[in-house]
């Protein structure tokens, strides 16, 4: 309540400086003088000494607790006695917890509300929200963060958030394997033909084929992506400055490879669990044996390629959108720093979709490559023959199968892992950022 108070004072004040300039500049030359600037001051004061006098009720040319409380009531925060004193004590030169104009006029310039640091640590870990694809531009932490351990809680957190939001949406993501592989001309799957021909194969529970080693996933790929983006941070020098957004793209990019180079593995057989039959596989372990004695090692980075490119357009875009959304609402709404729960999740939808959008017809060519042995294919094709045939067999909209249950699960994702994000943090006694 009392951080609250702080940030409503400011609304009990007069009008900012940038709000009565227009009165102050009668010529409208767009310049202030100094004689217009005596006016601002003058004006400024008088009411100032309006505000108080409307909040002092005894008229005892100050504000006590009880005045102030009720103040803010009437605004509609309601606070307890002792926060009222404790927000009164902050701004009190003269120990008498009691304000006039002056202090209140002294304690306007001393705290400010554009807290530029704090405005960049809420946007920083905003990028944690998790849709269920590879975020490629790992979480970025202060060195207070990281002494205090803070870091390790906010990735935990993350981590089990996205735990969370992809067992929430794995249906639609299995929907969307079916239909990456399956869908053609001839075999045109919609969500509903889709979902019903999977409850027919397996019942309920085979929605949720390939969501555990999904899961399973997460937690060495934030922590490989994690340190190897702070030891590229290192090696470009940047240890102890923020990243510009280029040197960020890079890292991020690289950060990106070395983790999903490693865990690549896990992502075939997720597809493989997604797109078993019932019966086919007694579980993850039996299904990476099948798989190594008829396919060999190989089979375990078919499609790696395609993976790897789409890194690329995927980390670069979703980061330029996002950056340039940001940076659009701090211009326009800078005198907030809280952007607020819908402006963040309108930001990260936005530019995760574009993101995707870009890289989904490597997304898709990759997925096939995976389910080759699955459906019978050639072991042997390559991308860029895939594409071709892709093109040439079902047009440019084959490359975008399974886009729309891709799509339908970004909003639900996002929403669920913000919830269970802020749910994780405050169990595990994340400060406020």
């Amino acid at each position: 309540n009392v951080s609250l108070v702080y940030e409503i004072l400011p609304n009990l004040a007069p009008p900012a400086f940038s709000e009565t300039l227009k009165k102050s500049e009668p010529d409208g030359d767009g310049q202030l003088d100094f004689e217009e600037f005596v006016h601002y001051l003058q004006d400024y004061e008088k009411d100032l000494k309006l505000v108080v006098k409307s909040v002092d009720k005894r008229n005892a040319d100050g504000i006590n607790s009880n005045e102030f409380a009720k103040s803010l009531c009437d605004l509609g925060v309601r606070v307890s006695l002792k926060d009222a004193e404790k927000v009164l004590q902050s701004m009190d030169k003269n120990g008498m917890i009691t304000i006039n104009s002056k202090d209140w006029n002294n304690y306007s310039t001393v705290e400010k509300t554009e807290n530029i640091p704090e405005i960049i640590l809420y946007w920083k870990h905003s990028t944690i929200f998790d849709v269920g694809e590879n975020l490629m531009v790992p979480d970025e932490f202060s060195a207070e963060e990281k002494q205090t351990g803070m870091w390790w809680r906010h990735l935990v957190s993350g981590g089990g958030a996205g735990a969370v939001s992809r067992t929430c949406t794995a249906p639609l993501d299995r929907l969307k394997v079916m239909m990456q592989v399956y869908g053609s001309r001839t075999n045109n799957m919609c969500i509903m033909s889709g979902l019903m021909q999977m409850v027919r194969d397996g019942g309920v529970r085979s929605l949720w084929r390939g969501n555990g080693i999904n899961i399973f996933k997460i937690a060495p790929e934030l922590a490989l992506k994690f340190t190897a983006y702070e030891q590229i941070k290192r090696a470009m020098g940047s240890n102890n400055q923020t990243l510009s957004i280029l040197e960020r793209f890079a890292a991020g990019s690289l950060a990106g490879v070395i983790a999903q180079s490693t865990i690549y593995p896990m992502e075939v057989l997720k597809t493989r669990l997604a797109l078993r039959k019932t019966g086919q596989y007694a579980g993850v372990m039996d299904c990476a044996k099948m798989m190594f004695r008829k396919e060999g090692l190989r089979a375990f980075y078919k499609g790696y390629v395609p993976n790897m490119l789409g890194i690329i357009p995927y980390a670069g875009i979703d980061l330029a959108v996002y950056e340039t959304l940001k940076n659009t609402y701090l211009q326009r709404y800078s005198t907030s720093t809280d952007p607020g729960v819908g402006v963040l999740l309108a930001c990260g939808t936005i530019s995760s979709t574009c993101g995707q959008l870009a890289s989904y017809p490597l997304a898709l060519i990759r997925t096939r490559m995976q389910a080759q042995a699955v459906t019978g294919g050639s072991n042997h094709v390559t991308m860029s023959g895939l594409f071709r045939h892709i093109v040439h067999t079902e047009g440019l909209t084959g490359l975008y199968r399974g886009l729309a249950p891709n799509f339908l699960k970004v909003i639900p994702a996002v929403s669920i892992s913000y919830v269970v994000y802020e749910r994780i943090k405050t169990q595990l006694g994340v400060t406020s950022r």
